[in-house]
């Protein structure tokens, strides 16, 4: 077992609350992204786990063990950051075994180790090199093997892969998943980048100014997010969101007189991902197109309805002329509403229908 729980953690930096009472679960042998822009507070929740830093208040358990005051070496976790920290004097091999070397572990041990860490990762080739001489890549594989050549069932990985270019990125996001996934090890991970999360995530947990915003699988934050917030980090493009009004024959979209709801609208926002948006012959709500934007595998079509704008996602090339008129469509089940005040999903139970 290497199950992480936090009950109620904070951590104060002066008057400044960087983590404000956060309790999560990390189950053992899953994947648990913390998500959030700079600032909300994911990397000190890391750093409260590792040991580095010491909470406020409220406990952090690690396979129900109390280690809120234990010290880092006690806790039995490893950590990969955000720049490698190798020692750029020391072999690949060296970096990696430098820990198994400090708690004098005895040589054969060692090798046996390197041996099979390096095979895991792909470096078995490498030894012999020195950092300087390695890709970015590579350099990130070395960090990871430093981590795993320990053999904790715990590992905590700090946006291990923001210097790597997006080809690199993904080629990483994959070894890691596929890693952690072979050795059966529980993984903290944190990033700002919500396609690293949605592609590797077990459980997602979103942050916001240091408590969390939303926590699930990385379906449900996408299917239902539960608030602007969330419905806005969530998805690329974002998910359109669009105030609404009430008209004649119900909620219309600001500005527009087409009804897109049934019931009210004033006070509501509409949300509907651009992938869910179509181009209608009939129905929908009419729409003038400001800007198609040609992107290879898709193109992204921005149009006004009313006073708001949308995008519409649709595959292959699509050629639309500033200024076109359209007509936009989407299913009921697409639609996300939200509360313009206090920013959380509205469950409302009005009938949403398409304009007609």
């Amino acid at each position: 077992m290497s199950e992480i729980v936090l009950e109620g953690v904070s951590k104060l930096y002066g008057a400044v609350r960087a983590v404000d009472g956060v309790s999560l679960r990390a189950e053992s042998g899953r994947f648990l992204v913390l998500l959030g822009p700079s600032g909300c507070g994911k990397s000190t929740v890391l750093r409260l786990i590792a040991g580095l830093e010491d909470p406020a208040a409220g406990r952090i358990l690690i396979d129900g063990r109390d280690v809120t005051r234990l010290a880092p070496d006690k806790r039995r976790v490893s950590m990969v950051f955000q720049s490698y920290a190798l020692f750029p004097h020391l072999s690949v091999a060296e970096n990696i075994v430098f820990g198994l070397k400090v708690r004098r572990m005895p040589a054969g041990e060692r090798s046996q180790r390197l041996a099979k860490v390096a095979s895991l990762v792909g470096l078995s080739e490498q030894l012999a090199r020195k950092p300087a001489q390695l890709s970015g890549g590579q350099r990130q594989r070395v960090a990871l093997a430093r981590a795993i050549v320990a053999e904790n069932r715990i590992c905590l990985m700090d946006e291990p892969l923001s210097n790597l270019d997006a080809q690199l990125r993904h080629g990483m996001r994959v070894e890691i998943r596929a890693l952690q996934q072979r050795l059966g090890m529980t993984v903290v991970y944190v990033t700002h980048d919500q396609i690293e999360a949605m592609s590797m995530a077990d459980r997602v947990v979103l942050m916001r100014e240091g408590r969390i915003e939303q926590e699930g699988t990385p379906e449900e934050l996408y299917a239902r997010p539960a608030s602007l917030f969330a419905a806005r980090f969530i998805g690329t493009p974002a998910m359109n969101l669009v105030a609404l009004d009430d008209g004649a024959g119900g909620a219309v979209i600001r500005g527009s007189a087409e009804p897109v709801l049934a019931g009210r609208g004033r006070g509501l926002i509409l949300g509907v991902r651009p992938e869910h948006i179509a181009l209608a012959s009939s129905g929908g709500v009419a729409a003038e197109v400001t800007s198609a934007e040609y992107h290879g595998a898709d193109t992204i079509v921005t149009a006004r309805v009313g006073e708001e704008s949308l995008l519409l996602r649709t595959t292959g090339q699509l050629r639309l002329a500033a200024g076109a008129a359209v007509r936009l469509a989407w299913e009921p089940a697409s639609v996300h509403l939200f509360d313009a005040d206090s920013g959380r999903r509205v469950d409302s139970g009005q009938a949403l229908k398409l304009a007609a």
